[in-house]
């Protein structure tokens, strides 16, 4: 898609604060000295408690590792990292003496702490793992240690234990927003798309569920996974969802590529979801994404047969500096566009619509409603779409074009109730992509 928004490469970017938390630590209450110093003393452990073999081998490790803990920030950074791997080195009699939970939530602990010192991050997995699965966090930890085993392991490139960890964080709604996108990419690199589109819809209703903020990113990443995965009526869907949620210029060019590309659009429908374009800001937005958008748009239109809009447009387009005034195509239609207005294109109008009224079949009466259309008079297109539709019109197809462009009349009019109902009326067929953005389109300005 030449000039399109989804031209751009996939991949997701490492967070900052992800790894500085892994690095120090997860803030879980710190390492449970007095429990292994007592534990040492019996024989076996107290419910809940550790056992004497972890206790024996991770007494004097925890000497060690608080010593070297009170080193940071003080000693050189390649220092700290050092003792870092000395003391993982070290840590193996207390990883085979961990036999209860609570041995393995603290093993876990120090391990994912040396394993962010060092950027081991198999080391990191390894404790957050252990944490995880120690079932000794307390509730409102849970969802923040999936999290983090969740990205260590999808940066592993581990992605079916990130999917199960992802999975258990954006259940409990965990509030990281790129937890969803995280899980959603974790299935794609696992080449299961729709399972990732479904992720992102559970995250969303998710959030929506407990009234929080759902990140505008998720729409993109929807619609980004659907247009990779070649998923059409996914991605005609995610672009929908992107403009009810956040209906700026560049979301609603999006969500009509989207739908122009998974759909089998001729240059009648072209022109509707240009008009749709321009009525939304659309085209206003960076030149890179809009010139090719002008050119379809023009070569639809047609100078020829809507010389008044086709002149609007060229206009627009040289002005915004997404179009060139010396590029032949733009030249050629502006000027045969000028040429058909002088000639009296608009003044044959009335003479057209007198004729319109005496025919039988409402053929005429589109035709002339186009042409009032196309010259911003909204009120006499509508006047005419309907007097075409009350006449008749033999083929579904046609009937579809006409209603779409009377719910635009209406639209342009601000009867946005009359307008949804006008698209509504389109249920199947290559149109019915189309007239749901226009119904988003009516409904978004009808909340205005």
């Amino acid at each position: 898609m030449r000039g399109s928004l989804w031209n751009s490469g996939k991949g997701m970017v490492a967070r900052t604060a992800m790894a500085v938390a892994l690095a120090s630590g997860l803030g879980l209450g710190g390492m449970i000295a007095p429990a292994i110093a007592k534990e040492a003393k019996k024989e076996q452990p107290a419910a809940g408690g550790n056992s004497k073999e972890f206790a024996a081998a991770a007494a004097p490790f925890q000497k060690s590792f608080n010593d070297w803990q009170a080193t940071k920030g003080k000693a050189p950074e390649a220092e700290f990292k050092a003792g870092a791997q000395k003391l993982a080195g070290e840590i193996g009699p207390v990883e085979a003496g961990a036999k209860t939970p609570l041995d393995r939530l603290i093993l876990g602990q120090w391990q994912q702490i040396l394993g962010g010192a060092m950027g081991d991050g198999a080391l990191q997995q390894k404790g957050l793992q252990n944490m995880a699965d120690s079932g000794q966090l307390s509730a409102d930890k849970v969802p923040m240690v999936q999290y983090f085993l969740g990205a260590t392991a999808y940066q592993n490139k581990d992605y079916a234990t990130a999917t199960k960890a992802l999975r258990a964080a954006v259940d409990a709604n965990y509030s990281e927003d790129n937890a969803a996108e995280l899980l959603a990419d974790s299935y794609v690199q696992q080449n299961q798309p729709t399972q990732a589109l479904d992720a992102l819809k559970a995250a969303i209703a998710a959030r929506k569920a407990a009234n929080g903020t759902v990140p505008v990113s998720w729409y993109k990443r929807g619609q980004v996974i659907a247009y990779n995965a070649k998923l059409g009526p996914q991605a005609i869907e995610w672009g929908l969802l992107s403009v009810a949620a956040d209906p700026t210029p560049i979301n609603w060019l999006g969500a009509g590529q989207l739908t122009r590309e998974f759909s089998q659009f001729g240059k009648e429908e072209s022109v509707d979801l240009g008009r749709l374009f321009e009525r939304t800001g659309a085209l206003g937005v960076d030149k890179q994404y809009t010139g090719r958008e002008f050119v379809e748009y023009i070569q639809a239109a047609d100078p020829r047969r809507l010389p008044g809009e086709v002149q609007k447009l060229a206009e627009q387009g040289i002005a915004s500096g997404a179009l060139k005034a010396s590029d032949p195509f733009v030249s050629d239609a502006l000027a045969q566009a000028k040429a058909r207005i002088a000639a009296g294109d608009k003044a044959s109008l009335p003479a057209m619509e007198r004729d319109a009224a005496k025919t039988a079949d409402g053929k005429l009466s589109a035709i002339t409603a186009d042409a009032y259309l196309s010259y911003g008079d909204a009120a006499k297109a509508e006047t005419l779409y309907k007097a075409a539709l009350s006449k008749g019109i033999a083929a579904q197809a046609d009937k579809d074009r006409i209603e779409t462009r009377l719910g635009i009349a209406l639209a342009d009019q601000g009867k946005y109730d009359e307008a949804k109902a006008a698209f509504s009326t389109i249920t199947s067929g290559v149109r019915l992509p189309l007239a749901q953005l226009w119904i988003q389109y009516v409904v978004t300005k009808g909340a205005k």
